[in-house]
């Protein structure tokens, strides 16, 4: 999809759930030319700019700026400079102020987008490897990162940007990879959030914040990392409501009629092993991975056209069943207890969806502070 096909799909959820539109904020995240880093810079940058316009052209109003990757044409054996890295993503601010322009020919009332920067830079997804530890990106890094594009700006005669620029991407110290994560350690990041107190108006986005405890996201807003990204978490949370609701069905259903969700998913991923193939190392430990890594690999073979039949077929025969309360505590213990609390409907679908919500919930304790989690649940 396009930014304006990806604004259509989500308003589209938006109307058929009663959404309303204006509460949604569309975000576009690591905006450059990661897609295109085999390519030289003249044909790569010409593709991100043209991809940064189309962002602001469908409304997205937050957008991350991404050059730190290097392309075909830079030097393999030596770090990308700051300076290459702020020149392009001025570059590419350019490219959407032109585009607001655009959009204000039409309705000179059109909000600005807002703008996330920063040099250190995690992957999308999380880790592809391993790691033993995590380093915190250092204050003057942070520093240096402000300085270079405060430069940049200036060479090309654009003096209001850090009016429009809200945050800059760190490294805190949190990461996962397959089978770990590394919690927010507030006083290894003393140090860096303490450097926010130079620059009025900027606070710090967080990446890979997935699986963090609900204390730990909590202390990450309180120290100035106030945007929290979390992806993988959700979806792996669905996978874990459908992989639950799986071992119900084999207790409820007979083996002929069973979806067998767990068993296709794997049949889909093992076709079609592009999406996790570089991230998933060894022999048996693929297999697991393919199942419950934390980076969700299998996300996206959800709307596989076999997985989306089995998942409609383990709904159909669960709500057929109608899943015991004392199955459902075994399995899915947080939404027994919502369902017995008469907040969640005891049908597969709901049930699934919340698996996704329990993760949420973590978010909005840390951003919001205005209820409880774990064992307690607010209406």
């Amino acid at each position: 999809m396009k930014p304006a096909d990806f604004k259509r799909f989500v308003y589209g959820i938006a109307d058929k759930v009663g959404f309303p539109a204006e509460q949604i904020v569309l975000g576009g995240d690591h905006l450059g030319p990661l897609t295109w880093a085999d390519l030289a810079e003249e044909e790569a940058m010409a593709n991100s700019v043209e991809l940064a316009k189309q962002f602001v052209l469908a409304g997205f109003k937050k957008l991350h700026l991404d050059t730190s990757m290097k392309l075909a044409s830079d030097p393999a054996d030596v770090r990308l400079p700051d300076e290459v890295i702020a020149e392009r993503g001025v570059i590419l601010y350019q490219a959407c102020e032109e585009a607001l322009q655009e959009l204000r020919k039409e309705n000179p009332e059109e909000a600005r987008p807002v703008f996330i920067i920063g040099s250190e830079v995690p992957i999308p997804g999380g880790a592809q490897e391993e790691e033993d530890s995590v380093a915190v990106t250092k204050p003057e890094a942070f520093e240096r990162t402000m300085k270079v594009y405060e430069e940049a700006f200036a060479r090309h005669g654009i003096r209001d940007a850090f009016e429009n620029i809200i945050g800059v991407v760190v490294q805190p110290g949190v990461e996962f990879g397959d089978a770990d994560v590394f919690q927010y350690d507030h006083a290894d990041a003393r140090e860096l959030c303490g450097a926010l107190k130079n620059h009025d108006g900027i606070v710090f986005e967080g990446h890979s914040t997935d699986y963090q405890t609900p204390d730990s996201l909590k202390r990450m807003v309180e120290d100035g990392i106030a945007i929290l990204k979390v992806g993988p978490a959700l979806t792996y949370g669905l996978r874990e409501g459908l992989f639950a609701l799986s071992l119900m069905e084999k207790e409820l259903i007979p083996a002929e009629k069973r979806a067998n969700f767990i068993d296709t998913m794997e049949e889909v991923m093992m076709e079609k092993p592009g999406n996790w193939k570089k991230h998933y190392h060894g022999t048996e430990e693929k297999r697991q991975a393919r199942k419950y890594s934390f980076s969700d690999r299998s996300r996206y073979y959800l709307n596989n056209e076999k997985a989306e039949t089995a998942i409609d077929r383990l709904f159909v025969n669960l709500d057929a069943a109608e899943i015991p309360m004392n199955m459902l505590h075994q399995y899915m213990p947080q939404q027994y207890s919502k369902v017995l609390a008469g907040w969640l409907k005891k049908k597969a679908a709901a049930l699934a969806k919340d698996c996704v919500v329990t993760f949420v919930e973590d978010y909005n304790y840390a951003t919001k502070h205005n209820y409880m989690i774990s064992n307690v649940f607010a209406r």
